[in-house]
């Protein structure tokens, strides 16, 4: 297609439409709390939430909901008279902790000239095609970015707003045949609990689909499995004027294991595709105690259980070098690869698949490094693919969107119910 042409005329229809809502939604400060123990992890996510329950009451959505774990529920009545699957559409309202969410200030960069993007809030940080190379392929198209001071929130509110301006678009045209869709949209996914309190009885889909991916086109029907483990080394503190012989500083003993890690494998900035990694994501430190957070991934379950055994054995050898120390290992499994439960119906991708290609695309099957809600869903039996939104760079102050490819996605989701439909 042309540089500034759109996928279908759906699609730009429908772009202005999810764009109109996207600047709103991304202007609200929903980043949720890894350290928080509350459900959801911090309230001000709810402030997005009990918006997304107005508006769709607006659009005539009348059943919408928002649940006592900060779930906001509704209902697309079918427009068929004979049984189709109920089909589920799902995207969340928080972001990371990585980069601040607060005061986002969304830009258009319109007719984008495929050269470097300058972001006014930090001049130094610049989109530029060499770092970014899917940039090259959106010369002539609409980009939104932050000012480079925050992030952008396209991870998820791009999903939340192509799934609202479908919804709407819908409810529009009743002439459209479809079944009963469900939406839903959850919160903390981005600290790994997004789905926690989810009740698949009262959802009640037969099949899901997450707007959460990337570039357009695709369809992630493979995530990565994951294990969050935490050391905690216990030293001890003592004045350090007298503390020859009797400090235990668990700063360094914490700097210590972070260097036996592998220095050219197992890492993120050091494997692709299906390679794993064991990576440090946080650390919590002073002069008593220093908890090292690790994020442990892999597709295939049975090399993340060594990655986590790997760990595990740092630690026991940490202990035994320093045994005035405490040293203590936890781990907890937060969500298993999507693709056996996915690859049970595979109606769920080819779906999908004939519905990017009636909003002008072509589709590609990609694996996520990462995980999504439909990671822990299609666990629980709900097969939960991922469709992208257009947006990447995600978790960065270099986050970025192309409109073009929101329109695409939300032509996407009106067709996928269609298509379940027929």
């Amino acid at each position: 297609m042309s540089a500034d042409a759109f996928a279908s005329d759906l699609a730009r229809e429908l772009a202005p439409q999810a764009l109109e809502r996207f600047l709103r939604y991304v202007r609200i400060d929903t980043q949720s709390d890894p350290r928080s123990a509350t459900y959801p992890s911090t309230a001000k996510q709810l402030d997005l939430s009990r918006l997304l329950v107005q508006e769709l009451r607006e659009i005539g959505l009348a059943d919408a909901t928002l649940t006592e774990h900060g779930y906001v529920f509704a209902t697309l009545p079918a427009t068929v008279a004979h049984p189709t699957p109920v089909i589920g559409l799902l995207a969340h309202v928080d972001t990371s902790d990585a980069v601040s969410g607060a005061g986002v200030q969304p830009l258009l960069h319109e007719g984008y000239d495929g050269g470097r993007i300058v972001l006014p809030g930090d001049p130094s940080a610049l989109l530029d095609p060499s770092t970014a190379p899917d940039l090259a392929d959106h010369v002539g198209h609409t980009i939104v970015t932050s000012d480079g001071t925050t992030l952008l929130g396209a991870d998820d509110k791009a999903g939340v707003a192509e799934i609202m301006a479908a919804a709407a678009y819908l409810v529009r045209h009743p002439e459209l045949p479809h079944g009963t869709v469900r939406i839903a949209f959850t919160v903390d996914e981005e600290v790994g609990s997004g789905v926690a309190h989810f009740d698949l009885g009262t959802f009640g889909a037969d099949v899901a689909y997450t707007l959460d991916g990337s570039s357009a086109g695709e369809i992630e029907d493979e995530t990565f499995s994951a294990i969050e483990a935490t050391i905690t080394i216990r030293g001890h503190s003592v004045h350090p004027g007298s503390a020859k012989g009797r400090l235990v500083n668990p700063i360094k003993l914490a700097a210590r294991l972070i260097e036996r890690l592998p220095a050219d494998r197992l890492s993120p900035e050091t494997t692709e595709g299906r390679e794993g990694f064991v990576h440090p994501h946080r650390l919590e430190a002073g002069a008593e105690e220093a908890k090292l957070v690790f994020i442990v991934r892999d597709h295939d379950d049975a090399k993340l259980l060594e990655h986590e055994a790997l760990l595990r054995r740092l630690a026991d050898e940490l202990a035994a070098e320093e045994p005035r120390a405490q040293v203590r290992f936890d781990s907890v499994v937060q969500y298993r690869n999507m693709k056996a439960a996915i690859d049970r119906l595979p109606r769920a991708v080819t779906a999908a698949e004939e519905a990017i290609r009636r909003a002008g695309l072509e589709p590609r099957r990609e694996i996520i490094r990462g995980g999504t809600d439909g990671s822990r869903l299609s666990e629980l039996g709900l097969p939960t693919p991922n469709l992208f939104t257009g947006g990447h760079d995600f978790h960065s102050c270099r986050e970025w969107i192309c409109v073009q490819d929101m329109g695409a996605a939300t032509a996407t989701i009106v067709h996928l119910v269609q298509v379940w439909a027929e």
